[in-house]
């Protein structure tokens, strides 16, 4: 039965019901539906405006309906949607007194209630999931903190650092993303309930009530803000993006890493695939499919943003497709998480690759023209002076490991023996002690800040 079947005299054609229908997908907010559904019915009767005895028949049915949703028992089809569903399913259970739960709501209303519910459940699975990740790159961390690596710009060797701070920077992308997913969830948890189609009710119903069997903050201020604010789904998808593009950023590494040009990483069996040709091949599926969900959410955003940019206030139908790209994002966001995890934790990285890797590229130049600066050399001309150094490296094919102190001072005459240590690539990692270095016991105190953030989210 339609909702709205009273004022129509035909029934809605086959295609455009088709068309009209969102059952197939905003069934996933079963759940929500339901428990929205109970708060209302008892807040209508703590009210008066239903019987308390209706309101427990209404609840005592909505639970049941739930429970054979959940077991298996009953599936949701043959409705509109899934608010139609639920209603046409109690009425069929409890008769008559089932029409009065729509009582002092409208769909609109009912909606933006099921989709705050949905995300904020959403959120805070997130939110323990990307706490989850930044635990297990923290712990990788600590084992590889003094595991020398380059660190690249523009994808070309720049100085020496350890793995241990590259994961931590990482760790720290993902420690903002759950951040993020935090402070979404304080503007997502008002009630918007009771706002009715766009103008409120005429019933003296309890608002904070509903909000507060539900577990919301507050309630929204406006009913026709209420019905029509999706700034809530936007700023969630906002989020989902920049969480999976970090996603994105590492796996790309990784990618390259996994590679025989780099050899730093050893793909885990299980996280990879073969080819149906080429019987050597190992590939780094998983990492590309990280990769690539990125732009999937993405495209979720800009449909979300497509979608509410012309819409004029309050409701529109318009707004039903709204729910496919949270949906997709949810479900991306959440499966890239947890196989990403799974694969942090199973992935061994080349040490012996890395160590041997760190001084290539002229990557201890820096440590070079600071030395002499430290001498007393401005640094503009240290610069100077050490790029004609590393010139030489390359066109005589030396390092700036393997000259010898003779042929440092043909450059200048302030370079001692020492010049020969402080161009090691440990060394040069074990002097970058301020904070937000890559020394060992620098990574340790970035280690506690850490955990510490952890702990506040």
């Amino acid at each position: 039965m339609k909702l709205w079947s009273g004022r129509f005299t035909a029934e809605l054609n086959d295609i455009a019901e088709e068309f009209n229908d969102s059952l197939p997908f905003d069934r996933q907010m079963y759940r929500q539906d339901i428990n929205g559904s109970i708060a209302h019915c008892l807040m209508l009767g703590k009210c008066g405006i239903i019987t308390q005895a209706e309101a427990e028949t209404l609840s005592v049915a909505l639970k049941a309906i739930l429970a054979d949703i959940d077991s298996g028992k009953l599936e949701p089809v043959g409705a509109e949607d899934i608010h139609s569903f639920v209603e046409n399913e109690l009425v069929s259970r409890v008769g008559n007194v089932g029409k009065k739960l729509h009582t002092a709501r409208s769909r609109n209303d009912q909606v933006a209630t099921d989709i705050r519910l949905y995300l904020r459940d959403s959120i805070d699975e997130q939110t323990e999931l990307l706490k989850t990740l930044v635990v297990t790159l923290a712990d990788k961390a600590e084992k590889e903190k003094a595991t020398a690596m380059p660190a690249y710009t523009h994808m070309q060797k720049a100085q020496p650092t350890t793995l241990g701070h590259y994961l931590l920077a990482y760790a720290n992308m993902f420690l903002r993303d759950a951040e993020r997913l935090k402070d979404c969830r304080k503007r997502l948890n008002v009630l918007p309930l009771g706002s009715g189609a766009c103008a409120s009710t005429t019933f003296p119903i309890d608002r904070e009530y509903t909000a507060k069997l539900l577990g919301f903050d507050g309630i929204t201020q406006n009913s026709l803000d209420g019905v029509s604010d999706r700034d809530f789904s936007i700023e969630y998808l906002s989020c989902a993006v920049q969480a999976m593009l970090h996603l994105s950023r590492i796996n790309e590494e990784f990618v390259y890493w996994s590679g025989e040009e780099f050899g730093y990483l050893i793909l885990p069996d299980a996280f990879s695939t073969g080819s149906s040709i080429m019987p050597q091949k190992k590939n780094p599926d998983v990492n590309e499919l990280l990769r690539g969900k990125c732009g999937r959410v993405v495209g979720d955003l800009v449909s979300m943003i497509t979608v509410m940019k012309g819409l004029p206030l309050a409701y529109n139908k318009d707004m039903q497709e709204d729910k496919e790209p949270l949906f997709d994002a949810t479900h991306t966001i959440s499966l890239s998480l947890k196989v990403f995890t799974a694969f942090m934790n199973a992935v061994e990285f080349n040490r012996a690759k890395m160590n041997a890797s760190a001084a290539g590229g002229h990557s201890c130049a820096t440590e070079c023209a600071d030395y002499l600066a430290d001498k007393g050399l401005p640094f503009r001309a240290a610069h100077e002076v050490t790029g004609k150094i590393v010139l030489y490296c390359i066109e005589n094919g030396k390092t700036l490991q393997n000259l010898t102190v003779d042929e440092y001072k043909k450059f200048s005459p302030l370079f001692e023996s020492d010049i020969l240590k402080a161009v090691l690539p440990q060394n040069a990692i074990a002097r970058r002690k301020i904070k937000g270095g890559c020394a060992v016991e620098e990574i340790e105190r970035q280690l506690k800040v850490l955990r510490n953030a952890l702990n506040n989210i």
